[in-house]
């Protein structure tokens, strides 16, 4: 069972208690809810001289999840489990959804971001944005853990993967220094490991094109093992469709094509070790590595399930023989961005707003929303420099227009009907007078044929 992290008044980190000491002290009045995830609470007085039990944090860093455990090294309990979901696949489409629209203004003779590149200096350590967020979001919950108990050591698996040997598991010796196109070209290549026939329909003696199994619009790399040989029919008909979703009815032909496993993520953890390792470090306490194939024996010789936190609960050599876990539940905490406007979303919005012009009633518009109905008879003013002003009937609005009126029919108020977006004719027609109508000729307004309408 998960334990209730403790702070004093001046919010020092106390042991961890159990779920029904915390009702107790709620109860009684001595501590309140400092924050619901994870649990915390705060005590009404300040502890002199506690007792502290130290504790150590183990962590099991991955590509797209990391696991987290909190463990006693005195009792062998592991007091809070974790596991943490990064969010590097959405920074890297992000980006690449940036450099498409500064390209694409570039090639439209718009008004853009001049291109840059060859004149920054990168700092020692640098990481991706990808990567670099993925090594944040694990040193911020080893800070924030400080804050919350008392942490004495780190555990981390400081894992290396052999990216040849996963590719093929057969290589040895001298292999290692000999690439995988060692003595071919990359078509001559491709023809011999498919056979000189297409990879989806098996057609032959026809001309082959060179096929990306993943596509490049969704990441697909450039990798002689992302690369296949397809017929003209079959590229283009495949063209951009998730090649899992394009062989969904045969099965087994997806699983020949999906034999050798995509090595990013791989080479992602190889990416942050070190520099995660350089950062735990900077925290001031003693970390501790252990590698993959000891995480394993651990894992195996308790008799745990393979996921992240159990994993991350058998790091290094410190793991207690016996791990206790019966009852804990794990938190999930996904990673997310503070909301900001950005060059993709404005692009989004100004592409929308053109598109919407032409659209009809209940027809879904390109942000996502759907046009309104007409049944809804008000209208909007706008002054000369387009500023939205109010509906009509109003003060703001009447003195709007009287204003305009006494200036100049040119600096009239512009009224925009949303109830004429289908109808050309004005609201107001000569032969029927309306209510907005009778009150400009008052106002000394030469007619209604003078009033712009815009669709």
């Amino acid at each position: 069972m998960s334990k209730v992290f403790v702070v004093d008044a001046n919010k020092q980190p106390l042991n961890p208690v159990h779920p029904g000491y915390a009702r107790l002290l709620l109860k009684q009045g001595k501590a309140a809810v400092l924050r619901r995830y994870p649990f915390v609470l705060i005590l009404h007085a300040e502890v002199e001289m506690p007792q502290l039990e130290p504790l150590r944090v183990k962590l099991d860093p991955g590509s797209k999840t990391t696991g987290l455990a909190l463990v006693n090294d005195a009792t062998g309990e592991v007091i809070f489990a974790a596991e943490i979901m990064h969010r590097g696949a959405e920074i890297k489409h992000a980006l690449d959804g940036r450099r498409g629209v500064r390209r694409g203004r570039r090639q439209r003779d718009t008004r853009y971001r001049k291109p840059r590149f060859l004149n920054r200096r990168r700092p020692k350590g640098w990481l991706p944005p990808s990567l670099e967020s993925r090594v944040c979001n694990v040193v911020t919950w080893v800070k924030r853990l400080m804050r919350l108990c008392p942490l004495a050591a780190i555990s981390q698996e400081l894992v290396r993967f052999d990216l040849r040997a996963m590719e093929t598991p057969e290589i040895a010796g001298i292999a290692y220094q000999q690439g995988t196109l060692t003595g071919y070209e990359a078509r001559e290549y491709l023809l011999e490991k498919w056979g000189r026939k297409c990879c989806y329909c098996g057609a032959t003696r026809l001309p082959l094109q060179i096929e990306h199994i993943q596509c490049r619009a969704k990441g697909g790399s450039d990798r002689i093992s992302n690369l296949c040989l397809a017929c003209g029919p079959c590229n283009l008909k495949k063209g951009t469709v998730d090649i899992q979703v394009f062989l969904a009815k045969k099965p087994d032909l997806l699983k020949r094509i999906l034999a050798r496993a995509p090595l990013a993520d791989a080479a992602a953890v190889n990416s942050t070790r070190w520099a995660l390792y350089e950062r735990l470090q900077a925290v001031g306490l003693p970390v501790e590595c252990g590698s993959g194939g000891r995480t394993k024996f651990n894992r195996a010789s308790r008799g745990l399930e393979k996921t992240h936190w159990h994993d991350a609960a058998c790091v290094g050599a410190s793991t207690p023989e016996i791990l206790p876990i019966q009852g804990l539940v794990p938190l999930l905490y996904y990673c997310s961005r503070l909301w900001m406007q950005t060059d993709v979303q404005r692009e989004r919005d100004r592409i929308s707003l053109l598109k919407a012009k032409g659209s009809k009633k209940g027809e879904r518009l390109p942000n996502g929303r759907y046009r309104q109905s007409h049944c809804h008879q008000w209208h909007e003013a706008r002054d000369i420099h387009g500023t939205g002003v109010s509906r009509p009937h109003t003060r703001r609005y009447r003195g709007l227009a009287i204003a305009s009126v006494r200036r100049s029919i040119a600096a009239m108020a512009i009224v925009i009907s949303k109830e004429q977006t289908m109808q050309p004719t004005p609201p107001n027609p000569p032969d029927k007078e309306g209510p907005f109508l009778p009150w400009l000729e008052t106002q000394g307004h030469p007619g209604p044929a003078l009033v712009s309408y815009l669709v």
